[in-house]
């Protein structure tokens, strides 16, 4: 194996795994604004407010793209890594 393929495995598995990570992320961006933007024009400040919403947004995005997730890791690991472990 040499750089070039390392550095592409490499590659490779950081688009995964933003690829992966990406809805979860925007998810909780985009509800972390939301409860601001309450809490602003409330004036509302409990921290719970703002953990526990976000957490739920979190755990239901998650079990939404679960299988998309576990199809983009196999998909991955049948395309790049098992190739090179069979050389």
């Amino acid at each position: 194996m040499t750089e070039a393929d390392v550095l592409g495995l490499l590659r490779a598995s950081l688009r995964v795994g933003t690829g992966m990570a990406m809805p979860i992320l925007v998810s909780a961006l985009a509800a972390g604004l939301a409860i601001g933007l309450l809490q602003a024009l409330t004036s509302i400040q409990e921290l719970t407010l703002t953990f526990v919403p976000k957490l739920f947004v979190i755990v239901i995005v998650f079990w939404l793209t679960a299988g998309f997730m576990a199809v983009s890791l196999v998909g991955f690991f049948d395309r790049r890594v098992l190739p090179l472990f069979l050389m």
